[in-house]
């Protein structure tokens, strides 16, 4: 996913939320919502952590400074979610409920991270050793050929 698909998803989230404790909701009946802030939320968090340390072949292009710069843009937007989130929480039901979203969030990420974002850290590895493995057959296939074309013309 990109940075705007996932603001847009926790956005979507975000409100559903500020919504339901409007409208007096418990947090436990905003089961989805919260799971759908959450995963885009640790999402992001992946994000920033990749951004931070790009493959080598996606720094070697540029882009990876652009997906750095709209990671950070979207991790901004969503601290500033997250503290909102915080005042309703605690406005519409006190310091423990907070805590227990913190909680709630925690366990989340935490599956989110053990699940998916294992398996996005599984397929950029398969693609470095893809891309590692096609540049050096060509630099090898290159040595053979100018080492051959070399021995050739000596012969001549």
């Amino acid at each position: 996913m990109d940075p705007i698909t996932l603001m847009a998803a926790a956005s979507t989230a975000f409100s559903y939320l500020k919504k339901g404790i409007e409208v007096g909701k418990e947090l436990s009946d905003m089961g989805s919502q919260l799971s759908s802030w959450a995963n885009a939320i640790s999402d992001l968090d992946f994000m920033v952590a990749q951004a931070q340390n790009p493959p080598w072949w996606k720094s070697m292009t540029g882009s990876a400074q652009s997906d750095a710069i709209e990671v950070f843009a979207a991790k901004q937007k969503a601290l500033a979610m997250r503290a909102e989130l915080k005042q309703y929480i605690q406005y519409a039901y006190g310091q423990s409920k907070w805590e227990e979203f913190v909680s709630l969030e925690g366990k989340m990420r935490k599956q989110r991270q053990d699940h998916e974002h294992r398996k996005q850290e599984i397929r950029n590895n398969i693609i470095n050793w893809i891309v590692g493995l096609f540049f050096g057959t060509i630099g090898l296939g290159l040595i053979i050929f100018l080492t051959w074309f070399s021995w050739t013309n000596k012969a001549s």
